[in-house]
């Protein structure tokens, strides 16, 4: 028997994050928004909070400047955008949000077009996903695809936003949050495989 997504049962985060939402999108109204409401029902189920949630136009001044506030804001711990990250004449949110880190996730990017080369084949090159840190806030640009921000967070974000996922997560470089990895040892004592490890 399947469960529907309302009432299957979710495993819990370790420690709830403040999560700010965008859509970047010129076509679709919050109301036709089924990425930002993948996202929003994501973090839900996890325990996390929905700070914000907004939509902009495909807007690189728009986009910029949504994302500098939700940075400034001591309440918004991570930031999920989603939309604007292909190559058609107005997607700009790489170009809007990078300037913005501090430091960039490479690895995100990465492992994003890995995984979804499982699902779309070689189309995942043109997925120009990014995250980085900025003002001890994450923040994470996904493509404007249900099925992307699906695969996005169930099997990456679900554990990077996890204080209890081991070796290591991004919940300890946020601001506001305890350092859940200043540890760099496993439960057994053993030094754990991390990148600062080796």
């Amino acid at each position: 028997m399947t469960l529907s997504p309302v009432t299957r049962a979710a495993p819990r985060c370790a420690r709830p994050l403040d999560i700010a939402v965008l859509t970047v999108s010129d076509s679709r109204s919050l109301a036709e928004d089924s990425s930002g409401d993948l996202l929003r029902s994501r973090l839900l189920e996890q325990g996390h909070r929905n700070a914000d949630r907004r939509l902009v136009v495909d807007d690189i001044y728009l986009i910029r400047a949504e994302v500098s506030r939700w940075i400034a804001d001591p309440a918004v711990q991570v930031v999920l955008i989603t939309g604007g990250t292909g190559f058609s004449g107005r997607d700009s949110t790489p170009e809007a949000v990078s300037v913005l880190f501090d430091k960039t996730v490479d690895g995100f990017g990465e492992l994003f077009r890995a995984l979804s080369l499982e699902e779309i084949g070689t189309s995942t090159l043109q997925s120009r996903c990014v995250a980085g840190l900025a003002n001890g806030t994450l923040v994470v640009c996904l493509p404007g695809s249900t099925n992307a921000c699906r695969l996005a967070w169930d099997r990456i974000l679900v554990e990077q936003l996890d204080a209890a996922h081991r070796p290591c997560n991004f919940v300890s470089h946020l601001k506001g949050a305890d350092r859940a990895c200043d540890s760099r040892e496993t439960d057994n004592g053993g030094p754990a495989h991390v990148a600062d490890a080796h």
